[in-house]
């Protein structure tokens, strides 16, 4: 999760003046709220997360206390190719996320051949990633959800129509899971450079080579 911290900020001869901070993690956020309390001149500190929903220093401890054994801090990097002479699929996606104090990295693909087009194939392994999620125990936080497809980001954040039936159907499908799961979800669109990992495991699936691991970062 990440919030901004608003300050009302009161100097010794009374002065006041509002400070509002930009989107920093939660964790971070709480420990400059606790460093500014310890000067007595923060009359008022609360938090405001992506949702704008509001936070006091007491409610944000509870809630990162509370998430701290369950996956948080999740990110995803899926991606997914079509072979047009085999009409097979490779579906491929990268989870990381911290827990317990830790960070891990989540990594598998999967061969299928029910879809027709590559952008078809694109959503089917976002939707993958999320089963994924469900499997981790995943359930109303933030995630960050990171490709290279234009197409699957940028009907999902609105900024493209979704005219192809096929593809309304995987956009309506994923929004339903992440409606499910209660996730509020961030999309970033990236070179393909930058989505290598996952674009190995789409291709490794064409290959047939299944992938799965769920390991520790060191």
């Amino acid at each position: 999760m990440h919030v901004r911290i608003e300050l009302v900020y009161k100097t010794p001869k009374r002065t006041e003046t509002n400070f509002v901070s930009d989107l920093m993690p939660a964790a971070q956020a709480i420990l400059l709220a606790e460093d500014l309390e310890k000067t007595g001149r923060a009359k008022s500190i609360t938090f405001t997360d992506e949702t704008n929903r509001s936070w006091r220093l007491k409610e944000l401890r509870q809630y990162m206390k509370g998430i701290e054994t369950e996956p948080h801090n999740i990110k995803i990097y899926f991606d997914g190719g079509f072979d047009h002479d085999t009409k097979h699929s490779g579906l491929g996606c990268a989870v990381y996320y911290d827990q317990n104090g830790k960070s891990f990295r989540l990594r598998k693909n999967a061969l299928i051949d029910e879809l027709h087009s590559n952008n078809e194939a694109e959503y089917a392994a976002l939707h993958f990633a999320l089963k994924e999620l469900v499997l981790l125990g995943v359930h109303h936080l933030p995630v960050i959800i990171i490709g290279d497809s234009q197409v699957v980001i940028n009907q999902l954040n609105g900024e493209w129509p979704c005219l192809e039936e096929e593809l309304s159907n995987w956009a309506d499908r994923i929004e339903d899971k992440l409606k499910e799961m209660g996730i509020q979800p961030e999309y970033t669109l990236v070179s393909r450079k930058l989505n290598r990992e996952a674009d190995r495991l789409a291709t490794q699936a064409l290959q047939e080579i299944e992938i799965t691991s769920n390991s520790e970062i060191t």
